[in-house]
């Protein structure tokens, strides 16, 4: 047994834990359905207007190759709060911005969030058994769920009654909430910081040479490549070819972070009893097979939202069952660098979703229906599925095969 799963430290409420990681999935969903008034607001092109979504996820990449490396050398907590007073002020301005430009730049800081969603897994790393954190794990993000679930709804109805801006008011208000609850609850963590930042950034050609590593991060990244992609081309199909109002698009959006909650359900339950790399294999393969559920629905039923959004569900069920197990591996191929290795495995999962959403968004057009969409998000399920293939053959050749 690791010798740092004898003495733990102990661990922050659950809700905390939750909470810390919902604000940057949240404020991602949120404004969603306020794509298009934006673009009229600040007199932009819709396919500028999605930097706020790319660059976005972009800078939430190269947020989480920071936020890992310096909770190991100066602890969870005082880069938890600083993320957070952060994000608020970024969001202050965002309020405040009288033109595109400054809007981006206040969005591209509230990228700073994503020290919850870093770090949560981390600290659940610290405070918790290797075999019971990918359970531990999986209810979190089905706690998290529950932000992204209703935000789109919330930000759609905002839009249409108080404009754009509530929905930022919204993300505010929350902000400043999960910074009281963290300074109250949450004790460091990291009883075995390391020695200087410098060395700690130093351990990445550790991680990078990890077969393991590169397999459970390919996994994560692809997987969630299908959602992301859904992200960046999922409001033009809505709008543009489906005619759906920004509370319409949040109400059926409902139904794909239902289907992400009960995959986590199903994680939580089960992938200590399969274990981890038996729930990833099966989570993939569901991803796999709500693709082909939409590719062969489209043809069928072309003006139905549900064609677009129950196969999407599918898929949600597909990555609450596959992420958990994928990120607890990510942080366990080298425990001593759980955060680094959160970090970085976040920030290339961010940054191939940023990929896939960029994508997605500049293929679709009048004339191309959401063929394009289908195909990015097909593709990427399919490379989850070989990914875990990856991780098969390495446990099978160092012994661990579950």
């Amino acid at each position: 047994m690791d010798a740092r799963n004898i003495a733990l430290p102990p661990s922050p409420r659950l809700a905390t834990l939750i909470l810390m990681a919902s604000v940057g999935p949240f404020v991602l969903n949120i404004f969603l359905p306020s794509l298009p008034a934006m673009a009229r607001h600040f007199q932009v092109d819709y396919s500028l207007i999605q930097l706020l979504l790319s660059l976005y996820m972009v800078a939430l990449a190269v947020m989480q190759l920071i936020v890992g490396p310096l909770s190991d050398r100066y602890g969870r907590r005082p880069i938890l709060l600083i993320c957070f007073v952060l994000f608020c002020l970024s969001t202050l301005g965002a309020l405040a911005a009288q033109d595109f430009q400054m809007l981006l730049i206040c969005r591209l800081a509230q990228s700073a969030s994503a020290g919850g969603l870093v770090l949560s897994r981390a600290i659940i790393r610290d405070t918790t058994a290797t075999e019971d954190a990918a359970t531990k794990l999986a209810y979190v993000t089905m706690g998290m769920s529950l932000g992204p679930m209703i935000a789109p709804f919330i930000g759609g109805y905002l839009d249409e009654h108080f404009g754009w801006q509530a929905s930022f008011w919204l993300a505010l208000a929350f902000g400043v909430i999960v910074t009281v609850i963290i300074w109250l609850d949450l004790a460091e963590t990291n009883v075995h910081p390391t020695s200087s930042i410098r060395g700690q950034f130093q351990t990445y050609p550790e991680l990078l040479s990890s077969p393991r590593f590169w397999g459970y991060t390919a996994t994560a990244t692809f997987s969630s490549a299908v959602f992301f992609a859904f992200l960046g081309g999922g409001p033009y199909v809505s709008s543009e070819m489906l005619h759906l109002s920004p509370s319409q698009y949040g109400f059926y959006f409902i139904f794909v972070s239902f289907g992400y909650m009960l995959g986590n359900f199903l994680s939580g339950r089960f992938s200590k009893r399969l274990g981890m790399n038996w729930m990833m294999m099966a989570g993939t393969v569901v991803g796999v097979i709500g693709m082909l559920a939409a590719t062969v629905l489209y043809p069928i039923m072309p003006m139905n939202p549900l064609w677009l959004f129950l196969p999407a569900a599918i898929v949600g069920v597909g990555n609450g069952m596959t992420l958990p197990s994928a990120n607890t591996g990510i942080v366990s191929v080298r425990p001593h660098l759980a955060g680094s290795a959160s970090g970085l495995g976040g920030a290339l999962m961010v940054a191939g979703g940023a990929a896939a959403a960029a994508l997605a968004s500049s293929l679709l057009g009048p004339d191309t229906g959401p063929y394009p969409l289908l195909i990015v998000c097909l593709v990427s399920a399919v490379a989850s599925v070989l990914a875990t293939f990856v991780v098969f053959r390495r446990a099978a050749e160092i012994g661990e095969l579950e």
